[in-house]
């Protein structure tokens, strides 16, 4: 098959990377592996979902755990957020972000252990699990995305979404991070949240609670809910084995570039 990480791919991403720690001079030990076949087992645990102790060792990757250990550390360098913002720059520099609006949705995710940012879902006999919180431009380009409990009520991570979105750059001015609109359902109906969207320069367009169906938001927030599709299919954040929060918030991090670098490679 096609290799997970294409070469467009590689010189996106290792610019980014840490250089490797220094060998000692006496006693250096075994040499770590290259960064390459690393990244190329994450991806591997990403779009399969298997055991990171079942990663095969034909692929050249090394040990599930040496693999975990380096996703592990660049999540904490911050690498996969940096990934993010350059792909979106690069969007934006082809004019492929629709500022226009923005749509915001929440995707449940299983949840097999209990961790960090993970609560019982009021809607599923209170199982343990958690939500994937997303905004798109118009286009359904992830901007941002947050991990929480599935007991956290949508439109309490609603501000902290538009929020989360980083500075975009790729044009001459300053980089761009606000939307002119803010669509989402009826979860999202707050008043005093629509008083905040207002006070930041952003028009809210949330369906209004306890009214009949025909506001014909959906028409508009397909995007979204398209988006959080194509990030289930990544079997990992479909169902959340990591007991660790960081773990997983590498996995969507990465996912959504993905489907920017996917975007943009399209493009070409």
């Amino acid at each position: 098959g096609k290799p997970l990480v294409s070469d467009e791919l590689w010189e996106l991403i290792q610019p980014l990377l840490p250089p490797p720690k220094p060998r000692r001079q006496r006693y250096p030990g075994r040499k770590p592996l290259s960064d390459r076949p690393v990244l190329t087992g994450v991806l591997f645990v990403l779009k399969s979902g298997i055991p990171w102790e079942m990663l095969p060792q034909e692929m050249g990757c090394g040990s599930g755990m040496t693999c975990w250990r380096r996703l592990r550390d660049w999540q904490e360098a911050g690498i996969w957020q940096r990934l993010h913002e350059l792909l979106l720059s690069k969007l934006r520099a082809a004019d492929q972000i629709d500022w226009s609006r923005a749509v915001v949705e929440v995707g449940p995710s299983e949840r097999l252990v209990v961790g960090k940012k993970t609560g019982p879902n009021p809607t599923d006999r209170r199982k343990p699990g958690s939500k994937h919180h997303v905004i798109t431009d118009a286009r359904g380009i992830p901007l941002a995305a947050i991990l929480t409990g599935a007991n956290r009520h949508d439109v309490t991570q609603l501000v902290p979404l538009v929020a989360a979105i980083p500075p975009v750059g790729g044009k001459r001015g300053r980089p761009r991070r606000k939307p002119d609109q803010v669509q989402g359902d009826r979860a999202y109906g707050s008043e005093p949240h629509r008083r905040i969207l207002r006070s930041l320069g952003i028009e809210p367009v949330l369906a209004q609670r306890l009214t009949a169906h025909g506001s014909r938001l959906g028409v508009h927030r397909w995007v979204v809910e398209r988006t959080l599709a194509w990030l289930h299919q990544f079997r990992r954040l479909r169902i959340r084995y990591e007991r660790r929060a960081d773990i997983h918030e590498a996995f969507l991090s990465l996912g959504c570039s993905i489907i920017c670098f996917k975007r943009l490679n399209s493009l070409c």
